[in-house]
């Protein structure tokens, strides 16, 4: 299979969703419908029209699945104690936060688990919720596009977050002037990412500009994520910004397949941002060829058993497997089945009594990143769709 960018106006169909016979039975659910056909037709005019949804790899279905996949009542418990837990948390002003910071990032994240339930900003059980979090991420943006708080130390993080939330979020959107929010701030965000990359084609943890061009992987792997759910959403992305960033990604590959801390810090892989790699590429479409099956490899050498065994040695054990989760799925099959019959029983069992996780950063970021792991198999998100 060649090499495509699906971010440019030519894409594979290797993602193409699948659909169901439970798809097909949500089609007289016409409100879901018809939001899911205006961002289509949003898309379509953007692209130059008439172009059939199948052909974006990626992009959900107007005719979304109406329940969750099928999964045991334990899982859809802990499912559902995690995200009421994240409701009560949240904040009058819609946010959540990390020991007293991080808000914008915190709230993605958070909102992007409630969204993956199904839940929309004005239909389902979580649709309060999301719509204040869409608020207040929204009430964030800044003039220069940027969507965080200048101040912060890594504001690129939830600059990224954000782009993928309120992408999300713009394809369910049934408020007109709501989307038209939406679009204006996530295409000047676009702006804001394309001019805050670096000559290296990566992202540090501020804009080339505030960073003196440092840059590295787990806030590239941020930004790219971030820009295709923005293009499945519709909004222009340049191919350039995409096509430097998949270079700066290969550009970190390590010899044993694995991809180092930054282009200018090759001092070893690193297994957590080797998984988020995956996951970035297979959003760009990204699938074969030697280097990327190099990058399967070393981290289903680095991560594969460790689910099981809980060995941890390199640190940010939920970062990784938020992102690894998501490229084994992407793989599918035996893989996935064999994977998740891990990973679920691991993270239920590690469940406190009010529904929370805790673990490096905090309660809101943890909580958030497993309750995204064990929905991926709900394909409400086109991020996240095979």
């Amino acid at each position: 299979m060649s090499r495509q960018n699906p971010l440019s106006s030519k894409t594979s169909s290797r993602a193409k969703p699948q659909q169901s016979e439970s798809c097909k039975s949500s089609a007289n659910k016409s409100g879901e419908a018809k939001t899911r056909r205006q961002a289509l037709t949003s898309l379509g005019a953007m692209l130059g029209g008439g172009i059939a949804a199948s052909a974006f790899p990626g992009l959900v279905s107007p005719l979304r699945a109406a329940e969750p996949a099928p999964q045991d009542r334990k899982i859809q418990d802990t499912i559902r104690r995690g995200l009421e837990w994240i409701v009560k948390t949240q904040s009058r002003l819609g946010h959540w936060e990390a020991s007293g910071s991080y808000r914008v990032p915190m709230t993605a994240l958070a909102g992007i688990a409630l969204t993956c339930e199904g839940s929309t900003t004005t239909q389902g059980k979580y649709s309060a919720a999301i719509r204040r979090a869409t608020d207040y991420i929204i009430s964030r943006a800044r003039p220069n596009g940027l969507i965080g708080e200048p101040e912060d130390a890594r504001y690129t993080y939830g600059h990224g977050f954000s782009l993928l939330f309120l992408s999300q979020v713009l394809g369910e959107e049934e408020d007109e002037d709501r989307r038209e929010t939406l679009m204006d701030v996530l295409s000047r965000g676009v702006e804001f990412t394309g001019q805050a990359q670096t000559p290296a084609g990566g992202w540090g943890y501020v804009s080339a500009r505030d960073g003196n061009n440092f840059d590295e992987g787990s806030t590239t792997v941020t930004q790219v994520q971030g820009l295709r759910g923005c293009r499945n959403s519709g909004v222009t992305v340049p191919k350039d910004i995409i096509d430097k960033a998949i270079k700066y990604i290969y550009d970190c590959q390590m010899p044993d397949g694995g991809i180092c801390y930054s282009s200018n810090n090759r001092s070893g892989s690193r297994p957590a941002i080797t998984a988020a790699a995956i996951a970035c590429l297979f959003n760009a479409g990204e699938y074969d060829g030697e280097r990327v099956q190099k990058l399967i490899k070393y981290c289903k050498s680095q991560l594969y058993d460790s689910v099981r065994t809980g060995r941890n040695s390199f640190g940010h054990w939920h970062y990784a497997y938020y992102y690894y989760s998501q490229a084994v799925y992407r793989q599918g099959g035996q893989l996935w089945d064999d994977y998740k019959d891990v990973l679920y029983p691991k993270l239920q069992t590690e469940q406190s009594n009010e529904g929370s996780w805790s673990g490096n950063i905090g309660p809101i970021y943890v909580t958030s990143l497993n309750l995204t792991m064990l929905q991926l198999e709900n394909e409400f998100l086109p991020i996240y769709q095979r």
